[in-house]
């Protein structure tokens, strides 16, 4: 397992605004879109890209483009993942776009339920973006990327707003070692508390996007 956590100014600010309890739904969500964007650009360091011939107006040349067969694919984990999507897309226009529904288990943290899927049958060969704002206690991002491996992936970057050191441990012991595994956070906090929550955290990144559902 690979994990990045970025280290530098822009995002230290971003996320302190992000975590401010006092901070609005809207700017909220504008801020996730906004980390997610500066994530991305060390996510895909890795991506897959070709040869592309073009003309400057001065002479043609050989450049790069993202390759499409096939192309890489984002799923975010529902809901909360939901308001990374945006920022992701932007970055990666050209990528196709997966749902998968899971929640965690109140009485079991690390067990989740699946309630929802929409994703190609067959991931064989596909670089596979899982996006999901909170790392908490690991089992819900070990059980999304297992589902993917299920269908075929084998190269699999998790990225997160905010990881746990239980959570980091708890992937790094039970995530499958024959699945390239990767991890881009913006900060690993000091831990969880009675409630599996990260602390200081930033709260519950689905209720703070999208309000409070009973």
């Amino acid at each position: 397992m690979e994990i990045h956590v970025l280290d530098h100014p822009l995002v230290e600010h971003k996320l302190t605004v992000l975590r401010d309890k006092n901070t609005s739904s809207a700017t909220f969500r504008e801020l996730v879109s906004e980390l997610v964007m500066l994530e991305t650009y060390e996510a895909t360091r890795n991506i897959d890209v070709v040869d592309c011939s073009i003309e400057t107006p001065i002479c043609p040349m050989v450049g790069k483009k993202l390759s499409d067969h096939p192309r890489p694919i984002i799923v975010p984990v529902l809901r909360a993942g939901l308001g990374m999507l945006d920022g992701m897309t932007r970055m990666l226009p050209t990528a196709e776009v997966g749902f998968l529904g899971m929640k965690r288990d109140e009485e079991h943290p690390t067990q989740q339920i699946t309630y929802a899927n929409r994703l190609p049958d067959d991931l064989t060969g596909r670089q596979c973006f899982l996006i999901d704002p909170m790392l908490a206690t690991g089992g819900t991002l070990v059980a999304a990327t297992h589902y993917l491996a299920e269908r075929g992936a084998k190269d699999v970057t998790a990225v997160c707003i905010l990881a746990a050191p239980e959570g980091i441990e708890f992937v790094e012991k039970n995530i499958d070692p024959s699945i390239d595994f990767k991890v881009v956070v913006c900060a690993v906090d000091e831990g969880l508390n009675e409630k599996a929550y990260i602390v200081p955290g930033l709260g519950d990144a689905g209720d703070r996007l999208y309000g409070v559902i009973d």
